[in-house]
């Protein structure tokens, strides 16, 4: 927040515009947070099932219970999360307390980095439901706490000994307390263990566990969930049949990454709500990131972040990006400045220039009239997202049923298509209605259904007159349905007629009319009326799906910097190493650090140093040499010491100094040793950065 506010360029509203920033960002937070509870409802609901069904087994002793006991079966979720790995704590979290909240306080989650051996698994399961023990009950926790630093004690029985003493200590509280806590948890409730990346557990571990919970699970009622980013058949690549016939798996799946980022780019960028839009340019680089590297939803999210603050930074118009009614009285409280800021943006100098030359000069010259014109066109704009996102949705509703997709099969690819330039000119959008002239009446009738349904419920006010234009195309097909089977029973009695005609003359001539028309046939009213509604489609299209670039304005709302985002998320390494150590001033804000023409400061760490030396060299360097040039470099500015034990001290510290720099230098990659000599080390990187 102050780096916003202190490196901002205009300072008179920098104040408004890191609050805006901020009260938008909050916005989209809380709408992406809600729209991974929807998507993750459905899984977590199935999963609780799960737990409350293999925990009422367990606790009215049921006859499928006795049977797993026999067979020493554990209770088993496997949850496919899919390969967007850096999404899954997310879902974790929220299934922890989702069952924290309604099943059960005693949840383990455990990485295969924390659990090397089969103690380590142990000692880290029982550390966390004592934690879990402590923060339930802090006043009865001094025998747990005893047991959690205990490590010898980190063992199966223990866990269950620490079970059957909690388990008693909740039986025995007062009535009321006990009303109180079975109604957010069941009594005797189970110990759920999560491993959150299954397929990173040493296969030895996850063997010996399940070998030894399952014996016993009948003092104990376990239930293990196991987070899985490939296959379920992972299972058995890493268990085999002796162990995995001791789990009874039950599969549930999550939503796909697809389509979670199908989902947020249609409740974020796909409406009215947020005022805030991405280029073209800067969408299609956040979805090549997520398409390409990562699956990320996360990662995107973090993007879309980046971009909002990067706008609100970068923009000093920024903070006319707000809802329509904040438009009128931000506007009116421009500065002269802010004007001219206006002023200078691309797309309005060419509204300028379409103008005729009174008009010009008031907006070039008058304040108070270029205000009142930026409301209106501010206010347009946001007509124009309206209606754009209605009319995109029924585009989407016709180009999503066509064979092999010319525009895409998800909506964001059909958005990048319309926001990159006129979509009607692509010869995507061409073969698209050639493919639409060809829809059978079925599939049509069932598209304008939706589409009028979309435009009913938009908030733009234009489409009354769309709405009553398809419905009467919906009445028009309803209507040929009639006719055409009028024109069957003709069509038969057509038929007998021409079997009467027994004169060859006649049968001839009647033939030959039948041949004449099928030559010259006529389009019928159905084809008519499909290239109707094609049509009309068509002109929608064109009137409410201009590019974003085309309007006036659109910088304000708009972020188009690709560059700048792609220099933030697409890292280079190698770059930022060379600039930090080359110059460090650039990353320290150190004037002092600064050298001119070349030369090295003293002042300067001592791994900068070496590493600028070490770019004078060639390809093996001498280790000799380095250190006395280094030791140059080092004592420069300070003044020559007489006495000589002293400055034998001080040449064992510099001796240390570079010894350590050279190491961190050759753990960067940058040097390793020589094997041709053994007082020199062997230069790896060459060239410029």
């Amino acid at each position: 927040a102050h780096d916003f506010r202190s490196r901002s360029d205009d300072s008179e509203d920098t104040e408004l515009r890191f609050v805006t920033c901020q009260s938008l960002w909050n916005q989209i937070k809380s709408e992406t947070e809600q729209i991974q509870e929807d998507l993750n409802k459905q899984l977590l609901d199935n999963l609780m099932n799960f737990l409350s069904r293999s925990l009422s087994e367990f606790r009215e002793k049921t006859t499928e219970w006795t049977c797993r006991m026999k067979f020493r079966e554990i209770p088993t979720a496997a949850l496919v999360l899919g390969v967007n790995v850096t999404d899954h704590d997310s879902t974790f979290r929220s299934l922890s307390d989702v069952l924290q909240d309604n099943i059960t306080p005693y949840i383990a989650l455990l990485e295969a980095k924390d659990c090397p051996g089969i103690k380590n698994l142990m000692q880290k399961l029982m550390g966390q439901l004592m934690n879990c023990d402590i923060d339930v009950d802090p006043l009865e926790d001094e025998d747990s706490v005893q047991v959690s630093q205990n490590r010898i004690r980190c063992s199966m029985s223990s866990l269950i000994s620490w079970y059957e003493s909690v388990t008693k200590k909740t039986d025995s509280e007062t009535p009321s307390k006990k009303r109180n806590s079975s109604s957010r948890h069941w009594q005797s409730p189970p110990v759920v263990v999560i491993f959150k990346d299954m397929e990173s557990f040493s296969t030895k571990v996850l063997q010996d566990f399940i070998v030894i919970s399952s014996q016993h699970i009948h003092e104990l009622p376990l239930v293990l969930i196991f987070g899985i980013a490939t296959s379920p058949m992972i299972i058995h690549r890493l268990l085999p049949h002796s162990v995995s016939s001791l789990l009874c798996i039950e599969l549930f799946q999550s939503v796909s990454c697809k389509e979670h980022l199908s989902t947020i780019i249609d409740k974020l960028l796909l409406t009215s709500r947020f005022p805030f839009k991405l280029g073209e340019k800067v969408l299609q680089v956040l979805i090549n990131i997520f398409l390409y590297h990562d699956f990320s939803v996360q990662n995107f999210i973090k993007g879309f972040q980046l971009c909002v603050v990067e706008h609100f930074y970068s923009q000093p118009l920024s903070v006319l990006c707000c809802q329509l009614v904040d438009v009128k009285k931000r506007v009116y409280s421009l500065s002269h400045d802010q004007c001219e800021n206006i002023r200078r943006l691309p797309s309005f100098r060419r509204y300028v220039e379409k103008q005729e030359s009174g008009k010009q000069v008031a907006l070039l010259t008058n304040d108070s009239f270029l205000k009142e014109e930026t409301e209106k066109l501010l206010e347009d704009l946001h007509v124009y997202h309206e209606n754009y996102v209605s009319i995109l949705r029924c585009l989407h509703v016709f180009t999503s049923s066509l064979p092999k997709y010319p525009l895409g099969k998800q909506i964001r690819e059909l958005h990048c298509a319309c926001l990159e330039n006129r979509v009607w000119e692509t010869e995507e959008y061409e073969s698209s209605l050639q493919l639409a002239r060809m829809l059978n009446k079925t599939d049509l009738v069932t598209m304008l259904q939706q589409c009028v349904e979309i435009l009913t419920s938009s908030s733009g006010k234009e489409f009354d007159k769309t709405v009553e234009k398809l419905k009467e195309f919906l009445t028009q097909f309803q209507n040929l349905e009639a006719e055409a089977s009028q024109e069957q029973d003709v069509s038969v009695s057509s038929q007998k007629e021409l079997q009467k005609k027994t004169d060859l003359y006649h049968l001839q001539k009647t033939l030959l009319e039948l041949k004449e028309s099928r030559r010259s046939k006529k389009l019928t009213k159905f084809e008519m009326l499909r290239f109707e509604v094609v049509d009309y489609i068509d002109s929608l299209v064109r009137k409410y799906l201009v590019p974003a670039d085309d309007r006036t304005l659109h910088e304000i709302m708009y972020f188009n910097a690709a560059t700048i985002l792609r220099g933030h998320l697409n890292a280079a390494p190698r770059t930022a190493l060379h600039t930090a150590l080359n110059n460090p001033h650039w990353y320290l804000k150190n004037q002092a650090l600064k050298c001119d023409g070349g030369g090295i400061s003293n002042k300067a760490p001592d791994i900068c140093i070496v590493y600028k030396l070490h770019l004078e060299c060639g390809r093996l360097i001498n280790l000799v040499d380095w250190l006395e040039a280094f030791s140059t470099v080092v004592m420069a500015a300070e003044e020559p010491n007489a006495d000589a034990a002293s400055s034998d001290q001080v040449d064992d510290i510099i001796h240390a100094r570079f010894i350590r720099a050279v190491s961190e230098l050759e753990l960067l990659g940058f040097i390793k040793p020589s094997k041709q000599k053994t007082d020199h080390v062997a230069r790896l990187t060459w060239g410029g950065c």
